[in-house]
């Protein structure tokens, strides 16, 4: 399943992360539909807004159904046949949507149909491992395995439109697929926009945490085939449903297990092996410092914040005895990348502010 994500870039940032090429080889950027909507965020819940990407078609009658668009939507699929005038009244749960059931289901088999499938965008989503003998739970940060290229470290003013056309060599953004539909309140107003995230059976390397994962759409092609509604049909794009092995994780604090709590800390990783929060060497607190630059847009004001010197160490992540693999490279990576960033202080890393 998926029930928790962190999707914390600013909006210009986020913005690169998604270039493209259009049916025509033309490399682009997506544009934004309601983009005061989008609130970054390390612990994202469902009800919450999360970017979504989407073929412009389903806004434009004679757009080219290639072109992206990002827009907020509500975690949680409110059908379009929703009766009540609260969308909090819906008696079921839609914040996920089983792959086996998808078309037997009203909820999602009626979108699904008029082509409303979008690709949900997130830096990783957390899931939690039952720990055997107790009732505790241990929290996992769950993401793409990052590769360094040569072109890394580039990455030029946001605000600069050459730059913008530049090909996004960073960190790659999660992109799980997903169902969308459009609720219309039965006494009038604005339209809600909300989505559902396709879950399937978890690969072997996450089976131990949990007998769930999102759908993800690993590649470009992937994710292009399944925006694709105008050229690409329901039972083509569902054949791209299935798990993927490529993935890595590390484990964090339980600090995210309160949704309110919405800071660096949340996707931190921990040592397992020692049982504690380890002080943060020097590297670690110059990356954690970079990730408190693009803090989120709305922070709650109570939620508790820790001295720097407390904040858990990026160390090596999984448990001591565990039969899961160990991917001790990508988190290397994963903090050399954050380091990086923080040295080159670029103007896209800067709080986003309205």
């Amino acid at each position: 399943m998926c029930g928790r994500t962190s999707c914390h870039l600013p909006r210009d940032v986020l913005t690169r992360a998604c270039a493209y090429q259009d049916r025509r080889g033309q490399q682009r950027l997506p544009e934004w539909r309601d983009p005061d909507k989008y609130c970054p965020s390390y612990n994202k819940s469902p009800q919450s807004n999360s970017p979504v990407l989407l073929s412009r078609l389903h806004f434009e009658k004679d757009a080219d159904s290639s072109e992206r668009i990002i827009a907020p939507m509500r975690w949680g699929l409110v059908p379009s046949w929703f009766k009540e005038s609260d969308p909090s009244k819906l008696q079921f749960n839609t914040t996920n949507c089983r792959s086996d059931t998808i078309m037997e289901k009203r909820s999602f088999k009626v979108p699904l149909g008029k082509g409303r499938r979008c690709v949900v965008l997130a830096d990783g989503f957390y899931e939690w491992q039952r720990c055997q003998g107790t009732n505790q739970r241990q929290p996992y940060f769950i993401y793409f395995p990052q590769i360094k290229t040569e072109k890394s470290g580039s990455t030029g003013a946001a605000d600069s439109p050459e730059n913008w056309e530049k090909v996004w060599d960073n960190w790659r953004l999660l992109t799980m697929a997903g169902i969308f539909d459009c609720w219309e309140p039965p006494e009038g107003g604005d339209v809600l926009y909300s989505y559902t995230i396709i879950t399937v059976d978890s690969c072997k390397g996450l089976s131990d945490i949990h007998h769930r994962m999102p759908a993800i759409l690993d590649g470009e092609e992937a994710v292009s085939k399944w925006l694709d509604f105008g050229e690409v049909s329901t039972q083509e794009a569902l054949k791209l449903i299935h798990p993927t092995e490529n993935i890595t994780f590390h484990a964090v604090s339980s600090v995210v297990n309160n949704s309110r709590n919405n800071t660096p800390e949340c996707l931190a990783p921990v040592d397992l092996v020692v049982k504690k929060e380890l002080k943060a060497s020097g590297s670690s607190q110059r990356m954690l410092q970079w990730l408190a630059t693009k803090s989120p847009k709305k922070e709650d004001s109570k939620t508790p914040q820790k001295e720097e010197s407390d904040v858990p160490q990026w160390s090596s992540q999984f448990l001591q005895k565990s039969p899961l693999p160990t991917k001790r490279g990508t988190a290397g990576l994963l903090e050399q990348w954050l380091k990086r960033e923080k040295e080159e202080e670029p103007v896209a890393k800067r709080p986003y502010s309205q």
